[in-house]
């Protein structure tokens, strides 16, 4: 197994288990509210349907579309998604943006959801567990199609994002309510750096760049992103405003989290 293959499963298996974390509260929150057989029926729907969108999208992509601009094409939506978490990371590491709190994501959605009906279907028990694992579940497709379509690793990918979804959901059994203990917001600088290296690195070589070393390039981008990730945090702490309180970002009325 290659380091680039060994850095493309660590990087899905990090930004699934953010987005399973953020999946998981909404599904507990509905469950322990309106009734545990509405939230587990809208679970399985949206694990379905997520499924169907890899099969469908991920494999044509693999067998039908060229190489070289299939790379540029997710190199591009890598950099979008990885320079998007990190600029909400370092806003949150240097305090100018509070940190993202499960245990106020799960209290909000709670309390919108209110005490509810325990009969044994709820619709809006499924339609909340539904829609947030269906949203959380989009980032986590996009992801492994990406990744995994530009290496033609789709399988590691989904295999990789598999893993995360079952240790999320297992710790999320074991802590009977939400993962607030989960390290978040550090999950979210590393994977972002992460999806940062690989977006600019695929759109290189779709563009015909030739990297030094080839996939040892990856790890050395992943260096020099760090490092100015850090430098950023650095700066933006001289200008921080003060400590920020960690607070619920967003939530909607169905429980749609921003991530």
């Amino acid at each position: 197994m290659s380091s680039a293959t060994i850095i493309l499963i660590l990087a899905v298996f990090g930004a699934c288990c953010v987005e399973a974390v953020e999946a998981l509260t909404i599904v507990l929150a509905s469950g322990v509210t309106r009734g545990w057989r509405s939230a587990m029926e809208g679970t399985v729907a949206a694990l379905v349907v997520l499924g169907v969108l890899v099969g469908a999208v991920g494999v044509p992509l693999i067998h039908y579309v060229p190489i070289d601009a299939l790379r540029v094409l997710v190199g591009a939506l890598l950099l979008v998604l990885g320079l998007s978490w990190l600029r909400k990371a370092i806003l949150r590491a240097s305090g100018h943006k509070a940190k993202h709190d499960e245990d106020a994501i799960y209290a909000e959605t709670s309390a919108s959801l209110g005490g509810g009906t325990r009969s044994r279907r709820d619709s809006l028990g499924f339609v909340v567990a539904f829609k947030g694992v269906f949203l959380e579940g989009m980032e986590v497709v996009l992801i492994v199609i990406s990744l995994g379509a530009s290496q033609h690793k789709l399988g590691y990918a989904s295999a990789a994002a598999a893993a995360a979804i079952v240790v999320v959901s297992v710790a999320g059994l074991l802590v009977s309510r939400q993962l607030s203990g989960v390290p978040e917001n550090t999950i979210k600088t590393v994977v972002g750096i992460m999806l940062t290296s690989f977006g600019l690195f695929w759109v290189g070589e779709g563009a015909g760049v030739h990297w030094p070393g080839s996939d040892l390039a990856i790890p050395v981008l992943i260096g020099v992103f760090a490092a100015v990730t850090a430098v950023a945090v650095a700066l933006l702490k001289t200008q921080a405003p003060g400590s920020a309180p960690a607070h619920l970002e967003h939530a909607d009325a169905e429980g749609r989290v921003a991530s």
